[in-house]
């Protein structure tokens, strides 16, 4: 048994998982192992160069997801879908382009494994929410309210000069502190009273300048994404935002920052490998 190749690298393996998932260096593995820097280089190697595991998640059971992708390399990036109940990751999936060819291709490879979504949580990009109504015509979206947030005081400026902008940043900073369906209505109609006094006339004014503009752009996003804000007020099986995703690609980030200098093939195997193991 203990001359088996195969044990072997099984017993091995252990290692291989904490460089992972914990990021330990070679080094620290080896002072924690008793093995040398170059058999756990080698350990590593022969990890890398073999398939994960396909993981078989309930997908049946999930009703309500987050749908998040973050940039890697370029345009490309991972994509996961995460369930909003428990925070455990459903799918994800490395070198995939935030398309409508490719997310269509995507969800209909969830769909025929069993996923069937009633409930998404998304950050507002039109491709992936068109994919989604596509693929499950009936599913509700939320938008991120912190997509939201961030993004329209981004366009408000910090310290803004224009009357319209001030108050336009201050109705951003409510989004967050919505908990009740009276604050939703408060939040409405600060909206409301905002688009009468300044809105119409933002709309029709035919200036270009760059801090103009970039309020012609908040307003637009606001609006745009109101009718689909508040979901979560009725139904608690609704995130409200997608940070439980971003904290998992943040991790997964740091990790993957800690081994930088991976080749283009180890790289691919590397968030494959993490995929796989880390599932919360």
């Amino acid at each position: 048994m203990w001359r088996n190749k195969t044990n072997k690298h099984l017993r091995h393996f252990v290692w291989f998982k904490q460089w992972l998932v914990e990021g330990y260096t070679l080094r620290q593995l080896a002072k924690q192992s008793g093995h040398s820097v170059s058999t756990i280089r080698r350990i590593i190697e022969y990890w890398l160069q073999q398939p994960p595991p396909t993981p078989h998640p309930s997908l049946a059971r999930c009703i309500s997801a987050i749908v998040d992708g973050t940039f890697i390399n370029r345009r490309k990036g991972i994509l996961a879908v995460m369930n909003t109940v428990d925070h455990t990751m459903l799918y994800g999936s490395y070198n995939v382009s935030e398309k409508p060819r490719d997310l269509g291709v995507l969800f209909q490879y969830l769909a025929e494994k069993g996923l069937s979504l009633k409930y998404g949580t998304i950050d507002g990009n039109p491709a992936l929410s068109q994919s989604l109504r596509q693929q499950w015509p009936h599913i509700i979206l939320q938008r991120c309210l912190v997509h939201i947030q961030r993004q329209g005081l981004s366009w408000c400026r910090r310290t803004p000069k224009r009357t319209d902008a001030k108050h336009l940043r201050e109705i951003f900073l409510e989004v967050t502190a919505i908990y009740s369906q009276n604050d939703k209505e408060k939040f409405i109609q600060h909206v409301q009273a905002w688009e009468k006094t300044y809105g119409t006339r933002i709309a029709v004014t035919p200036e270009h300048g760059k801090v103009f503009s970039d309020i012609k752009r908040a307003r637009s996003m606001l609006l745009t994404a109101l009718p689909n804000m508040f979901h979560y007020l009725d139904n608690p099986l609704i995130a409200h935002s997608t940070n439980a995703l971003e904290g998992y690609f943040s991790r997964l980030k740091q990790r993957y920052r800690q081994h930088r200098g991976l080749s283009r093939c180890h790289r691919h195997t590397y968030f494959h490998w993490y995929l796989a193991l880390c599932t919360h």
